[in-house]
């Protein structure tokens, strides 16, 4: 749960309690919320695309789902995502674009520089 719902959640509780419409069920379902907030797991996505462009061929990945590393299957046929768009897609939010500076000049990259960056954030 984002942020900005737990809040929501929590200015619905303090109006519920001026009008004096808060009972047991409304807080225990607040707290319950919450407790499955704070459980969330983080998963990522690394995507290594032919280019910056969202629709650019993924070139490689890998994932950490559950905290196991994966490189995915041998086939890139077989991944689950062609493209960062068809990640996005499927519910994974970016975190970091590639970093531009590093496909400046190809003799001084130490890294992919279109490299992305995904998150999906779960309940444990």
């Amino acid at each position: 749960m984002r942020l900005e719902a737990i809040t929501a959640k929590l200015d619905q509780g303090i109006a519920e309690l001026r009008a004096g419409t808060l009972d047991e069920s409304a807080l225990a379902t607040i707290r319950d919320e919450l407790i499955a907030a704070g459980n969330a797991r983080q998963d990522l996505l690394y995507l290594q695309a032919a280019g910056t462009a969202l629709d650019t061929q993924v070139i490689g990945m890998r994932t950490i789902i559950d905290g196991e590393l994966s490189d995915g299957a041998d086939d890139p046929d077989d991944w689950p995502y062609q493209t960062v768009l068809d990640a996005i897609r499927d519910g994974w939010r970016i975190i970091e674009f590639p970093s531009l500076a590093l496909l400046l000049d190809e003799s001084r990259t130490y890294a992919y520089g279109a490299e992305f960056v995904l998150e999906k954030i779960r309940s444990a």
